[in-house]
């Protein structure tokens, strides 16, 4: 008996030991860092996930709480609701089979209201005939714990797919007609969709994907998620990725400090502004780099051979870094 009390003495005092909270995971070194939330107010966060975390993201149910907004030329302002299994209801909405969809996708704290979705939907619109989905995953992605955003953003991307295949199966659809767009958090979300799809997505634009959580995480963008995958950064190693994650990764300006921006807020947002501009007039030409460094060190770049920014085709088959030089206000395109 006495042994038996001194073993729960023993098991007490070690139960009494561990942290209230522990940490499962950590994403960077640093533990406490700044983030800055789309509209660059900056934001403290523990960047080493705990079990509390772990919950608030077991929380979040993408396949419930995800809603799906469609614009087409019909309806450009107004969206139309899509709901995964709901055959009838999607009969009633102006989705047409022999168009090409956009699925875009906001980042972190953002809502299908966003700055983001208000340039590229009309943007979109009037340059090709498209279904545009609108994903809103605020409920995973509006939360001030960014590291539970983050795991989000995995979840989220899994339940797009499942949407995405079902719409395919019910309609015939292939997935070499999609363009998924995503912005921060989005931009990652793009190419985890993309790897759960059934087929091979065509062009995934990923603009300023985030850097926070992202360096070490086995989810983040890959270049193979589509046939042609391009990144745009913008503010490279303050919100956005530094380094390469797609098939052809542009750096305007250097990636960091756009001109005319004075806050990271602005160069952050930049990326879409950039982008809108390239699918409505084109321009944006990009000059090769053989080296991450040389793009975002001014631009001297001496390797063969131009490319363009953005744009409504995917540029398959093309690969490399490229610096780009833009204006301080609209156009920002200098050709």
């Amino acid at each position: 008996m006495a042994t038996l009390g001194l073993l729960l003495l023993f098991v007490v005092a070690c139960a009494s030991a561990l942290p209230a909270d522990p940490v499962i995971l950590k994403y960077d070194e640093n533990r406490y860092q700044y983030i800055r939330g789309p509209d660059g107010t900056p934001h403290l966060e523990d960047m080493w996930m705990k079990a509390s975390d772990l919950a608030g993201v077991a929380r979040y149910n993408p396949d419930r709480q995800n809603v799906y907004h469609l614009f087409t030329r019909e309806n450009p302002t107004v969206s139309q609701p899509l709901l995964v299994g709901n055959e009838g209801l999607l009969s009633l909405t102006n989705y047409d089979r022999s168009r090409r969809t956009v699925i875009l996708l906001h980042g972190w704290l953002d809502t299908a209201t966003a700055d983001f979705n208000a340039v590229l939907v009309p943007a979109f619109l009037a340059v090709e005939d498209v279904n545009i989905i609108v994903v809103d995953w605020s409920a995973g992605a509006d939360t001030g714990v960014y590291i539970s955003a983050v795991g989000n953003t995995v979840t989220s991307g899994e339940s797009v797919a499942r949407f995405v295949n079902w719409l395919n199966s019910v309609t015939g659809v292939t997935a070499d007609r999609y363009h998924i767009v995503g912005l921060g958090l989005g931009g990652h979300q793009a190419g985890i969709i993309a790897r759960n799809v059934d087929g091979e997505i065509a062009y995934i634009t990923a603009l300023d994907p985030a850097s926070y959580g992202w360096v070490l995480n086995s989810n983040k963008l890959r270049p193979e998620d589509s046939q042609y995958t391009e990144v745009i950064h913008t503010n490279a190693g303050v919100q956005g990725y530094v380094g390469t994650l797609g098939d052809v990764d542009f750096y305007p300006n250097s990636g960091v400090n756009m001109p005319g921006c004075i806050t990271p807020g602005c160069d952050h947002a930049r990326s879409y502004f950039y982008f809108a501009e390239s699918l409505v007039s084109g321009g944006f030409t990009g000059r090769r780099c053989a080296t991450t460094t040389a793009a975002m060190g001014g631009g001297l770049c001496l390797a063969s051979g131009n490319l363009n920014l953005g744009g409504i085709e995917p540029k398959t088959g093309s690969s490399g870094i490229y610096y780009v030089r833009t204006n301080s206000r609209p156009p920002f395109s200098r050709g």
